[in-house]
């Protein structure tokens, strides 16, 4: 085959391409791949990672947007690969993922990847493991434990679900071109079972993501602000041992199980729509 023409990495879809084979040995070590393993990897780019793990996996669904980057893959003419072209947030993830479990594996583009995170939260019980690079502030946050800054909804939904652990400091050289940050490759491990109990995963979404809405705000006014009864909102707080002063980074993923479920008991009814 040819050597493909060159590619000018696109601003507009967040493109740098990693090329650190250092790296890319890291990821693959732990994604574990065996010829068992389907693998989804989001943003291939050039192709680089996806090239190491096609020997290595029965199979490795793309999701490319870049149609420049959707021909060179095709190009591949390789028969366990599997391309789509479009926005992964845009995919109906359900109707190309039919096979689980699956192991996602990705340097995912960073203008997307806290979108992309709540959308494998949507779909988490497909996947297995996931071994995902990010911005080292993104990263930093999904390890983030309560009263910590940069503890927020993410921190509290993904470990809820995954075990997570940090496989690699990414330096800005290791892409192309070099972002103006660091970056981290995080693996997750999906859990059998959520570390906390979780009745309604829609609803503690909601309760979670209504504790952080307005981060400066006290529980007391920020659950009041995002539709639950500002009167009653005192009394469930008050029931879970929960001083309404408190912020919402304050609270421990077991305070957030105890909230939901109280406030599902209590409120349901009367959150507005």
């Amino acid at each position: 085959m040819d050597k493909p023409a060159y590619h000018r990495p696109q601003k507009r879809f967040g493109q740098n391409f990693l090329h650190d084979q250092s790296v890319i040995e890291r990821i693959l070590a732990a994604a574990e791949i065996t010829d068992s393993d389907t693998i989804l990897e989001i943003g291939p780019g050039l192709g680089v990672l996806t090239d190491r793990m096609l020997p290595l996996a029965s199979k490795v669904i793309v999701m490319e947007v870049d149609r420049n980057l959707v021909e060179r893959l095709n190009r591949r003419e390789e028969p366990r690969l599997q391309v789509h072209e479009g926005d992964a947030l845009a995919m109906n993830w359900n109707d190309i993922l039919i096979e689980p479990p699956y192991k996602l594996v990705a340097n995912l583009p960073y203008n997307i990847s806290s979108q992309i995170l709540f959308k494998i939260l949507d779909h988490r019980t497909l996947f297995s493991k996931l071994v995902l690079m990010f911005q080292k502030e993104v990263g930093d946050r999904l390890a983030a434990g309560p009263g910590n800054r940069d503890y927020g909804i993410l921190s509290v939904l993904c470990q809820v679900w995954f075990d997570i652990r940090k496989v690699a400091a990414v330096p800005p050289g290791a892409f192309n071109p070099p972002p103006k940050v660091h970056s981290v490759v995080l693996e997750f491990v999906s859990r059998s079972e959520p570390r906390i109990v979780v009745d309604d995963p829609a609803f503690f979404r909601r309760v979670v993501k209504a504790a952080f809405a307005q981060r400066r705000k006290t529980l007391r006014n920020t659950l009041a602000g995002s539709g639950f009864a500002a009167p009653l909102v005192e009394t469930v707080l008050q029931r879970c041992g929960i001083d309404p002063g408190r912020r919402g980074e304050t609270l421990t993923l077991d305070e957030f199980s105890v909230l939901a479920k109280e406030l599902k008991a209590s409120f349901l009814p009367e959150v507005r729509p």
